[in-house]
């Protein structure tokens, strides 16, 4: 092999020379460009209020309802309530002419007197067994209301001409209100009897509490195919405005709300067994704090100690590098970021170094 001349063998120093220089300056270029991307980024502190709930909606329904129904056909000769009024349990509140009643009641009495002196036993029963039958008839000339309650509807006058089964009006209990909910199988399990309720009506500038009362032990299908449990929701302090059957969304509390201070992940660093954070202060200058954190969903960590909430934190790694797409760069006022009230989910992958 013929040996390189001593102008080859300098020329191809020189080339090797610049070949090595170029990659050092693009090297440390790139790493330049890559510190001052990650330098540019910042992410905000904020609090966030995590709810464990069941979401719930339906309508309410009076403690107790009664249809008033007549029982008997008849004229009516005496109303003694309208809509709205508040009666007691066993006040006549209509009444249905029963002439013909009292006259066959008066009767059988008259002829029940008489067999008593004079009738054998046998007789005399049956008659008593009859007169009960009469005293029915008589009392189904009336109605009368089963509870303690306001008359909600109400449509006859005297003179009205009324059939049996004919309805002229409801009766309610307003003392409490309840719903029937439905409860996806998947959450059955968390429910418990006394879980507090938070209801939101249309028709109520604010929220109304409430209680679960009861669940069954066995679940049913819905039209729509899906296997639900319909779990009983009650409310005692009912406010005036809220009626019988007005629509309602609401929640069930399966634990107390906490209040967590939440930042994304790749503001988080790490030195040798210390994790700590670069706090942006009003001048520019950056403090380092330590803090400790828990994973809170893929992308973000709740921070237990160090912050206060609304600090601005230098990133400490790339996030585009780790599939994170949206950050703020620093200076902007990303209200989004900063009043930010959703709720991560999912596994903790901690960025390279945490």
């Amino acid at each position: 092999m013929k040996k390189l001349s001593r102008n080859k063998k300098s020329i191809l120093i020189s080339a090797v020379s610049v070949l090595a220089l170029f990659g050092i300056l693009f090297g440390a270029r790139k790493a330049v460009a890559a510190s001052k991307k990650t330098d540019d980024i910042t992410y905000r502190v904020r609090r966030e209020t995590y709810e464990n709930v069941i979401e719930i909606a339906g309508t309410v329904s009076a403690a107790k309802e009664q249809n008033l129904q007549a029982k008997n056909d008849g004229t009516v000769v005496a109303v003694y309530v309208q809509e709205g009024d508040t009666v007691k349990k066993g006040d006549v509140l209509l009444q249905v002419d029963d002439t013909t009643q009292v006259y066959n009641l008066a009767k059988l009495d008259y002829d029940l007197a008489s067999t008593r002196i004079t009738g054998a036993t046998r007789q005399i029963q049956l008659m008593e067994v009859q007169r009960a039958s009469l005293v029915q008839k008589v009392n189904e000339c009336k109605i009368t209301a089963t509870f303690d309650g306001v008359i909600a509807s109400w449509d006859a006058d005297v003179g009205d001409y009324i059939e049996a089964k004919d309805s002229i009006g409801t009766l309610v209990d307003k003392s409490y209100l309840t719903a029937k909910v439905e409860v996806a199988e998947t959450d059955v399990s968390k429910l418990k009897v006394g879980q507090k309720v938070q209801f939101t009506f249309p028709a109520y500038n604010g929220t109304v509490e409430g209680y679960v009362v009861s669940f069954p032990a066995i679940g049913e299908t819905t039209s729509r195919g899906a296997t639900v449990v319909k779990a009983t929701v009650r409310i005692d302090d009912v406010p005036e405005s809220i009626l019988p059957n007005f629509s309602f969304t609401g929640k069930i509390q399966i634990t107390e709300p906490e209040t967590k201070l939440v930042v994304e992940r790749y503001a988080i660093g790490r030195d040798k067994d210390n994790t700590f954070v670069e706090v942006i202060e009003r001048g520019g200058q950056t403090q380092k704090v330590a803090v400790e954190v828990e994973p809170y969903g893929i992308d973000y960590v709740n921070i237990l100690s160090g912050l206060e909430g609304g600090e601005v934190l230098k990133a400490q790694v790339d996030a585009s590098k780790s599939g994170r797409m949206n950050v703020n760069k620093r200076g902007a006022n990303n209200k989004n970021s900063k009043n930010n009230t959703s709720r991560p989910s999912g596994g903790f992958a901690p960025p390279p170094g945490f």
